[in-house]
Parts: structure tokens; sequence; C-alpha cells
């Protein structure tokens, strides 16, 4: 899963469920900044094979050049590389009449199926789980969550060759207002897919007097790879660069298989979460009081961003001081949060909207899937598999408290003594 996207598309709330490390997928969240009227003609004239070709061999000689890399050996994995109208019409964003509904996005990921196939999947690996929640402290029901709604623990992967994907969108992406920074993600996404595929095939970068361990069987396989739409790859849906920032070998059997081996995906899950930021005995978000439904609103701008503290929203009536043991020195009234909105249109059509405080764990989901609806089903999913959405207290925070009881016992203990002995002389 991700590089981290320093700004974030405010508006929107409803993204496509594939991992994207913040390169690939817009932000989400409340309201639509759609125009009214679809943005792209489907009649715009496709970049010819020869633009194509040409554009992919601007960039492949590029790549040669920077990694040393022999263009030969590129432009022979490339050969058949071609693109994928389809695919255009996918990443097109949805109408302007489109209305976003949580309640259809929610029933559509936490469903009996995935639920079932997810419990099934944790007893197979509970003991590497544990492992990983252990080292990680990620909580084995959101890694399950996550791969569960990402593939259905790999029964729905993509089956797009993955050069064909990125080869498309990086040079044939439809006429959008973000077509070139689009276009840019993509052909940086390509390029590290080449990367990907050379050290996956016994190459090191650069590639200087080292080509002649390079499998160039196993390089045209990386390449040829099944991925989705957007170029994601295997059972959690990490983009080439989340591959090679934080997939990590889970079997220990010196490579990293996203598309077989459920160990090398556990890990890697456990991975992008930790170094996406994720606090271990911390919970994910907070349900809206009933009667900060009106002050919820005004804070309500879409924006994944921790600017609020949990004191103000307890003093607003959105928080009450019991949720997030906040007492007992789990959450602390410090602690950042920020509103999520989830919209949805009731039975006559009319949008309502279910509120929550998001805290640092949600924000680390949404690093994942820059969406609330999808960060909001990993947590209900994860709650279905006997997640508990709330603060453990850390074990240091409890000596300090013993240690602290028990130093202002003392001195009034001695007090008491020295008092007793006085009184006796």
């Amino acid at each position: 899963m991700f590089i981290s996207q320093k700004s974030i598309t405010a508006r929107m709330n409803l993204c496509a469920p594939y991992l994207a490390l913040a390169l690939l997928l817009t932000a989400c969240s409340g309201a639509p900044t759609k125009p009214e009227q679809p943005i792209v003609n489907q009649a715009d004239d496709v970049a010819t094979e020869a633009q194509f070709s040409q554009n992919l061999n601007e960039l492949l000689s590029q790549v040669s050049q920077a990694q040393e890399i022999p263009i030969q050996t590129l432009e022979s994995g490339f050969l058949d590389a071609r693109t994928i109208p389809s695919i255009r019409k996918l990443v097109l964003p949805p109408s302007g009449t489109f209305k976003k509904n949580w309640l259809a996005y929610r029933k559509r990921f936490i469903e009996p199926v995935r639920l079932k196939a997810g419990k099934a999947f944790w007893e197979e690996n509970q003991a590497f789980l544990s492992q990983v929640e252990q080292d990680s402290g990620v909580p084995a029901e959101i890694i399950v969550a996550i791969i569960g709604i990402e593939t259905i623990y790999g029964r729905q992967t993509g089956n797009f060759r993955v050069k064909d994907v990125l080869s498309t969108l990086a040079f044939s992406y439809p006429e959008t207002p973000n077509k070139p920074a689009r276009e840019q993600l993509f052909k940086d996404q390509l390029k590290e897919l080449i990367l990907l595929c050379w050290t996956e095939a016994g190459g090191k970068l650069p590639a200087k007097n080292n080509t002649q361990g390079v499998n160039s069987t196993r390089f045209s396989a990386c390449l040829n790879q099944n991925s989705s739409y957007a170029g994601a790859i295997g059972l959690p849906q990490f983009m080439p660069s989340s591959i090679r920032s934080f997939a990590v070998d889970g079997d220990g059997d010196g490579r990293i298989d996203l598309k077989q081996s459920p160990k090398d995906a556990i890990a890697s899950v456990g991975n992008f979460m930790k170094k996406h930021g994720w606090q271990s005995g911390m919970p994910i978000s907070f349900p809206v009081q009933p009667d900060g439904i009106s002050a919820v609103k005004e804070l309500a701008d879409g924006e994944p961003q921790l600017k609020h503290t949990v004191q103000e929203l307890i003093a607003k009536g959105i928080l009450t001081k019991q949720q997030g043991d906040l007492q007992s020195g789990g959450v602390e009234p410090s602690s950042k949060a920020f509103i999520v909105d989830l919209p949805y249109p009731d039975k006559d059509g009319v949008e309502q909207v279910q509120y929550f405080v998001g805290l640092n764990n949600f924000l680390t989901i949404v690093q994942y899937n820059r969406s609330y609806f999808y960060a909001q089903s990993v947590a209900e999913f994860a709650e279905a598999l006997g997640y508990r959405n709330q603060s453990v207290v850390p074990v240091e925070n409890i000596r300090k408290v013993m240690i602290s009881k028990s130093s202002s016992e003392k001195p009034k203990h001695k007090k008491s003594t020295a008092k007793n002995k006085t009184k006796t002389n």
C-alpha cells in the first residue's frame, strides 16, 4: 500500500476499493466536487498505437539510462504492451447525478460471504496473525478486514495485465481536469513496476555490470502478472511503489509474493499500517453523540486532517468523557481527531449523513485507501470479527500510575508514623 500524498482532495467520499498508496486514488470524504455534467466524452480520440509506442519507448529509455538497465531487455518486455479501452471507462468519476450511499457501500463489503471467508482465513493463519500483531501493533482483525475487503482473500485480484493497465493510464488517460497529474502518477507507477520486476528477476539497481544474473523469464512474468484496473497487485492490492516500499517476506522463503503467499500479504499489510502511523492499543473512531449533531455539522469539512482535540469535541457535546477511556489514560483529552461524514439517501431520496469522530488510526486506514467509506467499512468489518474499538491503557501508563500512587502513599505513611512517635514521646 502507499507514497504519502501531502495534499488531499477534500470533497469526495466514494473511491474505488483498491489499494492506492495515497499516490493513486483521490481523497475521499464529504460532498462531491464533480460538475453536474459528465466531464469526458467517450468519443474522444484515444492515442494512436504509434503515439502510444513512442511515449512508452521514451519512458523505457529514461529508465534504461537512469538505472543502467539494457534498453533491449526493456523493449523486449514491453513488445506486446497494448492499451485497454475499457480501463479508461473504469477510472472515470461518477456522473454529476450520482449520489453517494454509505449504507449501500457498507452492505457490499460487510456481508456474510466475506465475513465467513474472513473467519476461515483467520483460523488458517491464526498463529502468524498473532505474531504480526505483536510485531506491528496492528490488530489481526484489522489486517483480516483489509484483505477481505480488498480481494476476498485472493478471490478477486483483477484480470488485467499490469503493464497494460499502467501503460494505458500513463499515456491514454481519459480527458478529465486532473489528467496531467494522473498520467504522471501512472508513469511513476510504471517505472516502479519495471524496477520491481527487475529486482524480482535477480537484478540490482543500478544495473551496471549486473545483467548476467537476471532471469528474463521471471522479469517478463512479473510485467505480465494480473492486477486490478488501477494496477494494484495481489491479496492486499498494493501498487508497485507500495510493494517496493512496504511489502515484506512473511513466510521467509526469500521472496515477496503477494499473490500466492497469505503470510507475505499479512506481514505486508501490518508493515504498511505500522509505517503509516498506526497507534497500538488505540481506537479507530467514536460515534457522535445525538446532542452533538448540530455542532458536528459545522466541523465536517471533509478534510482528513487531525485538527480538533478530543477535549474540544467533548466541550461541544460531540463526545462524552466516557468515550475512549479518557479517565483511565487511554485516549487523552489532548488527542487529535477529525470529523467523518458518511452520506446516504433515505427511502425518500433525501440525503442523510452518519457522523463519526475519526482518530489517528482512522486516518491511517485512509492512507491505505483514501475513502471514508472504505476506512469505516474496515473498522466495522474488524468489529464483526471481534475487534473491540476502544483504547487499551498502555502497560507503561499503568506502571506510572502504580509508581505515582506508591510514592504518594509512602510519605503519608511516614508522616503519620512520625506524628505517632512524637505523641508517644
